[in-house]
């Protein structure tokens, strides 16, 4: 066979090993000699090199930090809705795992237990609850407008579905779970009460309030505001329809301002 009718051999094959002495013996271990692997890409084009590039993780591979974040993100959307509709109680990990379509095991490794992961569904609440609240303390103007401002922002939220679903399951289950209540108080009220606190301190130290605690009469004020019609939209009384909660706000306001001010203040 002339060398024109050989095989060309592929990219990374072996030669056949020589015969020593025309014995057909072989020549030893390394006999067999690889030819050198073509470049990278030598044999891709732009294309299928752009494509190996972007080497997917095997599937027992470590997640990146956004499938971890999704991840964590669809176990609360879940472990959001079962609390909300089925209680504390009657929500187990397990009822999570399986409607995340999860391990328990991947659960235990993003959360201790069941009470963690309640936590972090009342932090995500609030978190989203948040920025329009602190908005309203930092918008400024005359204090009756931020006082009016911030009562309405947190009617809004405390009447919402989800606020008052929360609410209705630390109620509901405060006695056999003592901690839900410490968790809400915690990320919630007491930080609403510590906001407003600061701000009714600016304004006792202008001289514009007489307060002794300005931390207990910022939770004066929230009660005020919140109260009533957070217990009429839980079915104790009639709710009240947007323009009732309005006029609520406006009057919780001159009531509280009419009773704190150094002056008495027209709103």
């Amino acid at each position: 066979m002339t060398g024109a009718d050989q095989p060309a051999l592929a990219p990374g094959a072996s030669l056949p090993a020589m015969p020593a002495n025309g014995r057909g013996g072989r020549i030893g271990p390394r006999a067999n000699v690889r030819l050198p692997e073509p470049p990278e890409g030598a044999l891709l084009g732009e294309t299928e090199r752009r494509r190996a590039a972007r080497v997917a993780p095997g599937r027992g591979g470590r997640p990146s930090r956004q499938q971890a974040a999704q991840m964590r993100d669809r176990i609360l959307d879940v472990a959001t809705d079962l609390f909300l509709a089925h209680g504390y109680g009657a929500t187990s990990v397990e009822a999570v795992a399986k409607r995340t379509r999860i391990s328990k095991r991947t659960f235990y490794h993003r959360f201790r237990d069941k009470a963690d992961l309640f936590g972090a569904v009342v932090r995500r609440l609030i978190e989203r609850w948040r920025p329009q609240f602190d908005a309203r303390l930092v918008d400024g103007g005359p204090l009756d407008e931020v006082l009016r401002r911030l009562a309405l922002e947190m009617l809004s939220v405390a009447l919402s579905p989800q606020a008052l679903a929360l609410h209705r399951v630390v109620l509901a289950e405060a006695k056999r779970f003592p901690e839900l209540a410490r968790i809400v108080y915690e990320h919630g009220s007491a930080q609403g009460i510590l906001r407003i606190g600061e701000l009714l301190q600016r304004e006792t130290a202008a001289g514009r309030l007489t307060l002794r605690e300005p931390a207990v009469a910022a939770e004066q004020f929230i009660q005020m505001v919140v109260a009533v019609p957070q217990r009429r939209a839980l079915g104790l009384g009639t709710p009240m329809d947007q323009g009732e909660v309005e006029l609520w706000a406006r009057r919780a306001v001159d009531l509280f301002l009419h009773g704190c001010a150094s002056e008495p203040v027209r709103v």
